[in-house]
């Protein structure tokens, strides 16, 4: 059960809000009061989840996003500008995964994880980052920006070293962009998520080798979805003000 963090009169923006950790989150922060910003390319997706919160009494607008195509994360801001207002809560959320041996996955495959977990990541934030300074955040104090990051930045595993790396440079971002709008009235923090059952580990986790990995670890089960909620509406929130520049883990402990 979460805590009260009313995000009333936020405008919020989530990328890869068609599935899983974002589409849950959406789901939530329109639950506190938030104005949705639905990102994805399936806005097939995001499109019903839309529908679904607006029926649901919100106010939600699916908007078409592929993190890294600058003219799309430009477009779909002015879509979010003339329904709603500046976006002034971002969660940029959008990754991917290609597993396999460092020697055994493609170059494709590696440009494929660091164009959407880096430079799509850093593109979506940009982007909102620059539009919340000109309308003035700096006075407001509530420009709000997380990023979804992974436990994996700080783990060595076989299979997912891409992956691993991607995220701890989002680790590193955050604290970057953190320190460099300071001033600018805009708080910058990153969430590190252990492993959560969602569509993109579900194939994994049911397989031979998934199961071993999740009795490997001491509480022997993946976290539910809800882990991040708590931490999620804090970090959009208003209480959330002196709290810049932070990388929160929420694990269960898998990483110890």
């Amino acid at each position: 059960m979460t805590r009260n963090h009313s995000l009333e009169g936020r405008i919020a923006l989530v990328s890869g809000a068609s599935s899983g950790i974002g589409m849950h989150l959406a789901i939530k922060l329109a639950q506190a009061g938030a104005k949705l910003v639905l990102g994805a390319r399936r806005t097939d997706r995001t499109m019903a989840l839309a529908d679904k919160i607006n029926e649901g009494g919100g106010k939600a607008l699916a908007v078409p996003l592929d993190v890294v195509d600058e003219a799309s994360v430009h477009n779909a801001y002015d879509l979010a500008e003339d329904e709603f207002g500046t976006v002034d809560t971002i969660f940029a959320n959008a990754g991917v995964s290609r597993a396999g041996r460092s020697t055994d996955v493609s170059a494709d495959a590696l440009r494929s994880v660091f164009d959407t977990n880096l430079l799509g990541l850093y593109l979506t934030v940009r982007e909102g980052a620059g539009r919340m300074i000109a309308s003035n955040m700096r006075a407001l104090a509530r420009g709000r920006i997380v990023l979804i990051g992974s436990v994996t930045a700080d783990m060595t595993n076989q299979g997912d070293a891409a992956y691993a790396a991607s995220k701890a440079g989002v680790a590193h971002l955050g604290r970057q962009f953190a320190r460099e709008w300071v001033r600018q009235g805009i708080n910058v923090n990153t969430i590190q998520p252990g492993y959560i059952r969602t569509e993109m580990g579900d194939e994994w986790f049911e397989s031979d080798a998934g199961k071993a990995q999740i009795a490997s670890w001491h509480r022997r089960h993946l976290m539910d979805i809800d882990a991040l909620d708590d931490i999620a509406l804090y970090l959009a929130s208003d209480a959330s003000r002196y709290v810049t520049g932070s990388t929160i883990t929420i694990d269960d402990g898998q990483a110890l």
